[in-house]
């Protein structure tokens, strides 16, 4: 399997470096994006399995990023771990209607994190897995033409499948010897 790709979105470095060192326990790629267009553009770019996500950014807030790629069928499977220092059942619910998959409170808590890091992009990966499976589905149904004209098996003492003769029977009565 590849290696998943992690993208921190966070204005602030020490939270950016905190997370870096939080996550080197993960084999994946990770990429930082320091606001919210900056997250937006690197999602192009990087096209990470799991975003953590600050909510107060500059330029576009961790919600409105949220929503836009959840929004966007390129980017909705994206699964996103919002973290934040806000805690108010107002935010968390903020963050749920804006698609997140997960909301992690500030202070971190390292093998909290680690637990639902693990989670997301086991869950991203059994996604993508199962997405990979109906487009193979789809496709052996479109080769094999529309249901009901499939080819109906001879009948038995017949030869099947390409290629197969027929077995000579003797012509005219049967000699004894």
């Amino acid at each position: 399997m590849a290696k998943s790709k992690i993208l921190i979105a966070d204005d602030n470095p020490t939270n950016v470096e905190l997370l870096e060192v939080y996550l080197t326990d993960f084999d994946c790629q990770i990429a930082i994006a320091v606001d919210g267009r900056d997250t937006l553009d690197k999602v192009a770019e990087f096209q990470p399995d799991l975003i953590l996500l600050d909510v107060m950014m500059p330029k576009i807030s961790g919600f409105e990023v949220c929503k836009r790629l959840k929004g966007d069928p390129a980017t909705k499977d994206i699964m996103i771990l919002m973290v934040t220092a806000l805690n108010e059942p107002g935010d968390i619910e903020r963050g749920v209607l804006s698609g997140c998959d997960d909301f992690l409170s500030k202070p971190i808590n390292k093998v909290e994190l680690l637990m639902r890091v693990k989670k997301l992009l086991e869950h991203r990966h059994i996604t993508d897995e199962l997405e990979r499976l109906r487009r193979y589905i789809d496709s052996m149904e479109d080769s094999a033409g529309p249901p009901g004209k499939a080819e109906q098996p001879p009948p038995p003492g017949r030869p099947s499948g390409p290629g197969a003769k027929a077995k000579e029977e003797p012509r005219g009565p049967k000699r004894r010897k």
